[in-house]
């Protein structure tokens, strides 16, 4: 009984294997046939990224200084903030080192 079981299971891998390798084949073969194809995606694809990337290059500089120009515009008023700060530390930080470190 338990041979047939092992015999199944073998007969089942040797099956699953050749439907394997059947498509793997019609894959490989699908790859050969389509293969100018695939190189011209690829250079189409590199073509549209020479515009595309120029202008995303653009874009973000763009946003890049706008949104600078945000920050400082935004953080001019916590300045007074800042200089409150600067005079809490200078008056609360100790006077001396301490002897050990």
């Amino acid at each position: 009984m338990a041979a047939l079981l092992v015999f199944t299971g073998l007969a089942i891998a040797a099956v699953v294997l050749f439907v394997s390798l059947i498509a793997a084949a019609i894959g490989v073969l699908f790859r050969l046939i389509l293969f100018p194809l695939f190189l011209l995606k690829w250079i189409v694809v590199a073509l549209v990224m020479l515009v595309v990337g120029v202008v995303f290059a653009a874009a973000a500089t763009v946003f890049a200084v706008v949104f600078s120009v945000f920050a400082v515009l935004f953080s001019v008023p916590l300045l007074p903030l800042l200089a409150v700060g600067a005079l809490l530390w200078f008056f609360v930080k100790p006077t001396r080192r301490p002897a050990a470190v």
